[in-house]
């Protein structure tokens, strides 16, 4: 099985399909079947992890690196869509058995990502009365829409993968970092992860991965290779990632500017191939440009490929760059500055190498899977602790899950809450109201009340 099939979930429903037809089958039982991790003893499940997605994303991406890592010291499934079979996960079939306490715990964990996942959670335990604890991953780097803040608000614990993506939050978070896969994504091993192999012109690549997209920045990733590429006819730019279908205009475009340039051989889309993490270890440097992102892994990726990096500043980037040690940063958009950074490394290979063994160790040092599943963990273990407190916190001098203390913030407090001096003034939502909120859902809609009661189900309008 390659690391693609392990790590990348295709559009199809392959994941789904396969677990009904092992229900149906009755071919998945346990962990007895080969290669397949679908768990039978349900009643030991103390953490269940959501991806209610179709589609690969960095929240896919999280939980299929993330819960096998986990599944080391405790009890977890994931529920959801397109799971590898090295994931621990539940079948859909099981899902009633949320309703039983687990065996060696008051309650089960309910991990989300999502805004779904935290509607069917809020379902489960507030109208349905499953004896779960919520947690809200959030990786988000942008103020919430109501709704949203409104869930946020009944999680009973809420984790922020960096500092910048808590300070849109207006509830108490801790920040645990995502972690890299090193089993996965590692430095160079054999000659078929030499850039040689792949058969592309040139001696060494530039490689830019991800969704074909404006968000992404693969316009100003191509443009800069437009300038530069007829500079340095030793590299080659690599350019992988699925197109969905509202951004084919876009890579029609590009494609074509692309061709323009009479650069075609040496600017090359790849669309989404089958192992990603080779071709970590074939780029000589890695360029994320984007203009918006979440926390943003592909850097972590390639860095742990040994691989030097040049990012913008758009989500968690800069948390992960030491310019001028292990690669180099810009501001989000700004093409100049983009085409500034990367130069030096065209003119200097020697220079991105050294840069690139700089990045192995930093990223081996910050992050980690294991220092991630840690940090989660002392989550998990406060809820399972404190027991009902909805958002629990560190107390005074007690260190949150990624040892550091807590900021002290003016009014006293100890736990840190969200800076909210770049936030729009808040929305007056119905939810801290006798009035209610209507979301349309089907022939009905859901009510949403005040207080932490979630929505009462009413059939037809209103």
């Amino acid at each position: 099985m390659n690391s693609f099939s392990l790590l990348s979930p295709r559009v199809c429903p392959y994941g789904f399909v396969r677990d009904v037809a092992a229900v149906l089958t009755g071919g998945a039982h346990g962990y007895s079947t080969e290669g397949s991790s679908l768990t039978n003893d349900f009643s030991e499940i103390e953490v269940v992890a959501t991806n209610f997605n179709w589609r690969q994303s960095g929240g896919t991406t999280a939980v299929v690196q993330l819960v096998p890592e986990q599944a080391k010291t405790l009890k977890i499934a994931a529920l959801g869509f397109d799971l590898p079979e090295r994931v621990p996960r539940m079948r859909w079939r099981d899902v009633p058995k949320l309703f039983r306490r687990p065996a060696n715990r008051p309650f089960r964990i309910y991990h989300c990502r999502r805004n779904n996942e935290m509607i069917a959670g809020l379902v489960l335990r507030d109208i349905l009365r499953a004896p779960l604890r919520l947690i809200f991953n959030s990786a988000g780097q942008r103020r919430h829409q109501p709704l949203t803040r409104w869930m946020l608000r009944r999680m009973d614990a809420v984790i922020a993968t960096s500092e910048r993506s808590g300070s849109f939050l207006e509830v108490p978070y801790t920040v645990v970092p995502h972690g890299t896969d090193f089993e996965h994504f590692h430095p160079a091993r054999g000659s078929g992860d030499d850039f040689a192999a792949t058969g592309l012109p040139g001696k060494y690549a530039i490689g830019c991965t991800g969704r074909i997209r404006l968000q992404k920045g693969t316009d100003l990733f191509v443009d800069a290779m437009i300038r530069l590429l007829p500079l340095y006819p030793d590299w080659t730019a690599v350019i992988t990632g699925r197109t969905t279908s509202d951004n084919l205009g876009f890579e029609r475009e590009l494609k074509s500017k692309v061709a323009d340039a009479g650069l075609s051989r040496r600017i090359v889309f790849l669309g989404d191939v089958e192992d990603i993490a080779v071709w970590y270890r074939r780029f000589t440097l890695f360029v994320a440009p984007s203009r918006q992102e979440g926390f943003g892994l592909t850097p972590l990726e390639a860095m742990a490929s040994e691989t030097a990096v040049v990012t913008s500043d758009a989500g968690s980037f800069p948390s992960m760059i030491r310019p001028g040690s292990n690669g180099a940063i810009v501001p989000a958009g700004d093409f100049e500055a983009l085409v500034a950074a990367v130069e030096p490394y065209l003119r200097n290979p020697d220079l991105a190498r050294e840069q690139g063994r700089a990045a192995l160790e930093f990223v081996h040092a910050n992050f980690s899977l294991e220092a991630e599943a840690r940090g989660i963990r002392a989550v998990y273990d406060r809820l399972w602790s404190e027991g009902q407190k909805p958002l629990s916190l560190p107390r005074r001098g007690q260190s949150n899950a990624t040892g550091t203390q807590p900021v002290a913030n003016p009014n006293g407090t100890e736990y840190q809450y969200a800076s909210t001096a770049h936030l729009e003034a808040p929305v007056q939502q119905a939810a801290d109201s006798a009035q209610d909120v209507h979301m349309e859902n089907g022939a009905g809609m859901i009510r949403f009340a005040s207080a932490r009661t979630f929505p009462r189900f009413v059939k037809g309008g209103r």
